[in-house]
């Protein structure tokens, strides 16, 4: 018998006591400083308690163990719901200082009626047979004008007549204007962005002129919620507004929104994705911000009605008392996510959507997949990225993002780390110690 190499194993956060992790055998246990001093001189007093919960192992019969979850987990996200993004243009009103699109051509156009009869019968023909819905991008999908409104009605019209739900990435500032289009359809959730109270909010997302969206978007929120739509509030943090955050929050409290049951937020991490942006020095590296959020949870628990940070699975395994499933691919470009532009071309995901050079085909004017990248895309997973074979985390990482890694190495085959042991060391601490 020896220690199994997806045992994940290191000191809590502000505590002696150490825990050891593996999803593979999907059991999970806090340790004593005595019980971690075994592990560590390789002297385990009751090695069969070790055995039974899968953290000393055959390596044989863990290799075939492995095996059998690789082959479920691809069974499983065979039957997985598909989204499908589409983005009926790039223009937009705002003038965010993070956009990763802000570099993309041809933004003032947009989707015609022949773009959309063209999207909705590639879907009808190559996802026929798999749950799925629809998620409109941009760009800023909910802009002014009767042509935008018609494409949008269209839109919502088309898919409702498929029974296919509809999400809405917006901006939200003319969310209220667009609540009686978006009543007519199916609507899964209207994802807005908030970066903080009006002040900082309207610094960072204010309109190209340079005036402020802040009261705009909390009136569409507001009455999206009162007219049944689900609202997913998201907040892009970095450097210079996440302080802000404990008064984001008291805010939403104070709304009553954090009570409703239609209202739920994330927290994105403002990062480069694509090229390099004028604030580099404002971007939190992964650890850095949960390691803030740490401290700011520590001095200011009212965030966590707002937002419970994941720490990679620490939550999961908190609130539900198991592990997750293995996790051998946490990228669903081509696999359960699919993106389209009314340019006509085929994406892998919304990383990838409108950047040139990345399109994998087109759906308009004629149907032409390029195979040989697409089979890239799909076959991408810690089983097919070498660098991950032999490490101990890589079933709660999955290999990161595809286009992160292509960005920065120029091969979506190598991987897009996560400091997995960190976050577990941090959310472990903060759930299991010191939450509320």
């Amino acid at each position: 018998m020896e220690f199994s190499r997806h045992n994940i194993f290191s000191r809590i956060k502000d505590s002696d006591d150490y825990f050891i992790v593996n999803l593979l055998s999907g059991n999970a246990d806090i340790l004593t400083a005595m019980q971690a001093g075994e592990i560590l001189s390789n002297n385990i007093s009751n090695p069969q308690e070790f055995i039974d919960r899968g953290y000393l192992v055959d390596p044989e019969q863990e290799k075939s163990l492995y095996r059998k979850k690789y082959l479920d987990f691809l069974d499983n996200r065979d039957t997985d719901e598909i989204q499908l993004f589409f983005v009926p243009s790039y223009a937009c009103n705002f003038g965010c200082f993070y956009c990763y699109q802000d570099e993309y051509t041809n933004p003032s156009l947009t989707v015609t009626s022949e773009i959309i009869d063209a999207f909705f019968s590639y879907i009808d023909t190559e996802f026929a047979s798999r749950n799925k819905y629809i998620t409109l991008f941009g760009g800023e999908p909910l802009l002014p004008g009767k042509n935008f409104r018609e494409h949008i009605a269209s839109l919502l019209k088309k898919a409702g007549d498929r029974k296919i739900d509809v999400a809405i990435v917006t901006n939200g500032y003319h969310l209220a204007d667009y609540i009686p289009i978006l009543k007519s359809g199916s609507i899964r959730e209207v994802q807005v962005t908030l970066d903080g109270t009006a002040d900082i909010h309207n610094k960072r997302r204010p309109l190209k002129n340079g005036l402020g969206t802040f009261d705009k978007i909390v009136e569409g929120i507001e009455l999206a919620l009162q007219h049944k739509l689900p609202v997913n509030l998201r907040v892009v943090v970095d450097k210079e507004n996440i302080k802000n955050l404990p008064a984001l929050a008291r805010f939403a409290i104070k709304k009553g929104w954090t009570k409703n049951p239609l209202f739920k937020t994330q927290l994105g991490r403002n990062y480069e994705l694509h090229h390099c942006q004028l604030n580099h020095n404002k971007l939190f590296t992964r650890i850095e911000l949960y390691n803030t959020l740490y401290t700011l949870l520590l001095d200011n628990p009212e965030i966590l009605e707002f937002h419970k940070p994941a720490y990679s699975i620490s939550k999961f395994l908190f609130e539900n008392g198991e592990l997750p499933e293995p996790l051998f691919d946490s990228c669903p470009g081509t696999k359960t996510e699919w993106a389209f532009d009314f340019t006509g071309n085929i994406y892998s995901c919304t990383a990838t959507v409108g950047k040139e050079g990345e399109s994998l085909g087109t759906f308009f004017p004629e149907i032409i997949k390029k195979d040989d990248l697409i089979d890239e895309w799909e076959n991408r997973d810690v089983v097919s990225i070498k660098a991950c074979n032999n490490c101990p985390v890589q079933l709660a990482c999955g290999g990161g993002c595809a286009s992160v890694a292509k960005n920065r190495e120029g091969n979506i085959q190598a991987p897009d780390c996560r400091p997995i042991k960190e976050l577990l060391e941090l959310g472990i601490g903060y759930y299991f110690y010191k939450a509320p």
